[in-house]
């Protein structure tokens, strides 16, 4: 018996854990799985930014709860889980979101930047993967991953000054990868999105010094990213119509992976 595809993209019932989901592509996803019937929990470092976010999704009925988190720090991030769970009860979804950058050229590239980088984009994926997996997903031999990555990690590129975070995001691609091979006997999807350019307090410094009119002409669409474009994808892979996706990287960057492949 086939499903409806409707209901193979229904989130009722199922609760979706996402970090860095105060503003920006992690705030984005949420509402598209909160408006998909999930119950959402929201982690990121400051409390007031939690808040706004939080009622942002509430005004548009979404059962939103949030912990703020560090998620830089292994305690923070067990403990992030712990409450998840407490408030949750379970965590169908994992979306892996929180990141940062830093600009500066490779040979004057500090030491302190390079490691907060890596902790973060890297590190703490694997810690929150393995703490949700364990506590949740591996019991019950279900789960979705969806990992953030970047095109930045698809290529090597010089423009953005940015090797560390051009270095953490080709190892989210390869983490996800080999995770989606390692766990896919427990039921569990791992894939990625790879963005482009979108909008976010990340990007601000390149949009205001490149422009946005420029940044658009790079783009085979003539665009950069917007506030719906990574909803569809999100929900395909956190969905049952993405039950027999796994290990995959999915662009969405207008086509600019796609001309400089």
């Amino acid at each position: 018996m086939t499903t409806h595809v409707r209901q193979l993209f229904d989130l009722t019932g199922q609760t979706a854990l996402v970090t860095g989901g105060s503003r920006g592509l992690g705030l984005q996803i949420a509402e598209a799985l909160g408006e998909a019937g999930a119950k959402v929990l929201l982690t990121s470092r400051k409390e007031a930014d939690l808040e706004n976010a939080a009622a942002h999704l509430q005004a548009k009925g979404i059962d939103t709860q949030w912990v703020a988190a560090d998620m830089s720090d292994p305690v923070q991030i067990q403990r992030m889980a712990e409450v998840a769970m407490h408030k949750l009860g379970q965590i169908d979804i994992l979306i892996n979101n929180a990141g940062a950058t830093w600009g500066a050229p490779a040979e004057d590239y500090p030491l302190d930047a390079w490691d907060k980088v890596m902790n973060l984009n890297v590190r703490s994926i694997f810690l929150a993967s393995q703490a949700v997996a364990r506590a949740s997903m591996i019991p019950r031999s279900k789960g979705r991953i969806l990992n953030i990555a970047s095109i930045a990690g698809l290529r090597g590129s010089s423009a953005m000054k940015a090797i560390a975070y051009n270095t953490s995001k080709a190892a989210v691609v390869n983490f996800t990868r080999t995770l989606a091979g390692e766990w896919g006997p427990y039921g569990i999807t791992v894939n990625a999105l790879a963005p482009g350019m979108f909008p976010s307090k990340m990007t601000r410094g390149t949009l205001e010094s490149v422009g946005h009119e420029a940044l658009s002409a790079r783009t085979p669409l003539r665009r950069i990213g917007d506030d719906d474009d990574l909803k569809g994808a999100a929900l395909l892979f956190a969905s049952a119509a993405g039950k027999h996706i796994t290990g995959q990287i999915l662009a969405i960057d207008g086509g600019v992976s796609a001309i400089l492949s």
